[in-house]
This record gives C-alpha cells, sequence and structure tokens, in this order.
C-alpha cells in the first residue's frame, strides 16, 4: 500500500500496488455514489487532485467522460505522476495548476467533484456561499456535484445548509461505511423524489458493473436524508 500525506498525518489518498487504479478508501468509493442520480456524466472538473484515485478510476472505467483536473500545488501533481500511477494527459484526462475557487464557469461540466482539503480543513474559498452558488452555475443539467466533508467537521451543518441555499434544497448527504466522511451530493435537474425499489435496482446493476457495493449505500442514505417508505426525497417540494 501506498499513501500520500500534504501536511499532517491524515491520509489523502491510498493506492494498493497489485492494483493501482481501484478506488482503495472507502470514502472514494462512497464518493462514486453520484451513479445512483446521475449514471452517465459527460465532462468532469475535479478540484484537488490528492494520489488522483477517482481521476483514476474515471479515466479507467468511463472511457466517454472527459476530466478536467485543476490543482493549486505543483507538487501534487508531480508525486500523483510519479509514484500514484496518474496517467499522462490526453484527449479525456487534462491536469492543469490553479485555484479551484477560480476554475468555474456556466455549465462548464455536468460533473463537479471537490475533495480538496488544506491543513486538514477544506479552503474557506470552497465552501463559502459564492463558491456554491457558481458551482449551481457551473453544473449542466441534468449534473450533478459531489463533495468530500468529515463527520467531526464543527461547520459541517453550516457547510450543508450553504449547499441547500446554492441547490434549492436538491441535496443529499451519505455518511461513508467506514470512513469519517460524509459524501455530498447535490443535484441539477433531478426529480423531487426516487422510488426505494428503484434505487436498489441501480445499485445492484452498478455493482456489477464496477464492483462498488452500492447496496449498502442505499440504506445509509436514510442516516441524513428525508424519505418515506416508498421513496427517498431529493427536492424539498417533495416534502
Amino acid at each position: 500500500m501506498r499513501t500520500l500525506h500534504v501536511g499532517g498525518e491524515a491520509i489523502q489518498s491510498s493506492m494498493r500496488l497489485s492494483d493501482p487504479f481501484a478506488l482503495e478508501l472507502d470514502y472514494t468509493r462512497c464518493m462514486t455514489s453520484f451513479f445512483l442520480f446521475h449514471p452517465r456524466p459527460r465532462r468532469a472538473l475535479k478540484i484537488g487532485l490528492g494520489g488522483g484515485s477517482l481521476v483514476k478510476f474515471f479515466w479507467r472505467r468511463l472511457p466517454w467522460l472527459r476530466t478536467r483536473v485543476v490543482e493549486l500545488d505543483e507538487r501534487v501533481v508531480a508525486v500523483a505522476r510519479e509514484q500514484f500511477h496518474l496517467p499522462p494527459d490526453d484527449a479525456r484526462l487534462a491536469v492543469e495548476l490553479g485555484d479551484g475557487a477560480q476554475a468555474l464557469a456556466p455549465e462548464c461540466c455536468d460533473l463537479l467533484v471537490l475533495d480538496a482539503f488544506a491543513d486538514e480543513h477544506p479552503p474557506a474559498a470552497l465552501v463559502s456561499q459564492a463558491f456554491f452558488d457558481a458551482a449551481w452555475l457551473a453544473l449542466e443539467e441534468p449534473g450533478a456535484m459531489v463533495m468530500n466533508l468529515m463527520d467531526d467537521d464543527p461547520k459541517l451543518d453550516e457547510r450543508l445548509q450553504r449547499i441547500e441555499r446554492a441547490f434549492g434544497g436538491t441535496v443529499l448527504a451519505l455518511p461513508a461505511l467506514h470512513d469519517p466522511n460524509v459524501i455530498v451530493i447535490a443535484l441539477k435537474g433531478a426529480p423531487p423524489s426516487v422510488p426505494w425499489d428503484a434505487l436498489a435496482g441501480r445499485a445492484h446493476a452498478l455493482e456489477k458493473r464496477y464492483g462498488i457495493p452500492y447496496p449498502r449505500y442505499v440504506p445509509r442514505l436514510k442516516r441524513m436524508n428525508r424519505y418515506d417508505a416508498q421513496q427517498l426525497f431529493i427536492g424539498p417540494e417533495a416534502a
């Protein structure tokens, strides 16, 4: 196993040397739960590279997806290339140095993935109301923003409320199975609710395709979201 640490003991990325394109950490697998609601993204923008686990997964398993990555620290890019098997740029992958807070443009992607930390906390510019408002504008419709947060973040509720304001309440939160992470999925152009039997069917099909335990994620959506016996509520108008 090879792990990446940036400025502290927290693990930023892990890679199994015998399977470098697999998603080794639980929370990275959970981040792909956006597939349950947005199954075939076309253009992804990833802010924060780390060891490139999700980027490599996209590159290997989603050949139709074009991914742009914005990373602030050139050393992180170098380490991902040299030590974590990040592929070179090609027609489907572009990695650039820059400030993720300045990377958004209207309808620049239909999948926005946020996994950026500084000193074990998300940078203030990436959790501001202005940023989340810009994130909504950056998404094509239908589209999804997926964000990694920590369950012990004292400002977790505040950050979730900002995302809900930007996305009109169309936001889901998924606690990771094992890691201390909360995965936030904010949707644009989604239906107000999804039946549980439809989610279960999608989860089993996705597990067969990608080898990730999506059926275990479906019941965990009851932890932090509104639902009844028949359906998971996504939009506020569904309550």
